[in-house]
């Protein structure tokens, strides 16, 4: 399938083995996967096999515009329709689903991760969204499909940049990070977690704990991010 396919492949095979190693998954939970845009292709972990027996040959390639695997016998994760739907709402370039324990408490209490401080904003400007839940027409329908509408609608109705905020949690469900690579997607699923554990306890230490002002977000976020950034080295 070309050079370009064989580095998505072996990219996105080292981000999910990354994943694996993080502590944000157990058993065959998550997934990561990547995207060439110029080749319309997506490429993603296969549904069910083992971290440890996965290599490069199967990681599964998907059609970006049709959602159709290409030139593979394996049926690739069950959460390809939710990774599709971010992929064309969203410029991302890599994808992470995991189960980890306190994203996930947060997501299944439908509570998002607030931004209460510095460490926060250093990372995300503002917010981790959760969704409303699913509806029942939702899940009986095609559930993996909306569970990614749900997403980008969560994102659009609040004004949320999905650049500024690579994160969400799917109501009763989990969390879903993103980035420009796969390896970034996995970084960031790492980031949220520990944000996660972090609000859990201010929730619980200091249940009225009043939110930075976006002054202080902003300037976080902004000496990070964006073009007038001075963090780290040129």
């Amino acid at each position: 399938m070309g050079q370009a396919t064989d580095t998505l492949r072996e990219a996105v095979f080292r981000a999910n083995m990354e994943l694996a190693g993080s502590g944000l998954v157990m058993g065959t939970f998550g997934n990561v996967s990547g995207v060439d845009r110029e080749a319309d292709l997506m490429m993603i972990k296969p549904s069910g096999v083992p971290y440890d027996d996965l290599t490069p040959a199967h990681m599964v390639p998907v059609s970006l515009a049709s959602g159709e695997v290409v030139d593979s016998d394996l049926r690739p994760s069950s959460d390809t329709p939710t990774h599709l739907e971010l992929y064309r709402a969203f410029g991302c370039g890599g994808i992470v689903h995991t189960h980890s324990e306190h994203a996930t408490t947060l997501a299944q209490a439908g509570l998002p991760v607030r931004c209460m401080g510095t460490t926060h904003a250093d990372h995300f400007r503002g917010d981790v969204p959760v969704t409303r839940p699913l509806t029942r027409a939702e899940v009986e329908g095609d559930y993996e499909r909306n569970t990614g509408l749900v997403v980008v609608e969560t994102f659009r109705e609040a004004g949320v940049s999905p650049d500024e905020v690579a994160a969400v949690l799917v109501a009763n469900h989990g969390p879903f990070t993103w980035g420009h690579d796969a390896h970034q997607a996995v970084e960031n699923a790492r980031i949220l977690e520990y944000l996660a554990r972090m609000e859990i306890r201010v929730r619980l230490v200091a249940p009225d704990a009043r939110c930075p002002d976006v002054l202080l977000v902003d300037k976080h976020y902004l000496r990070k991010h964006g073009r007038g950034a001075y963090y780290g080295q040129k």
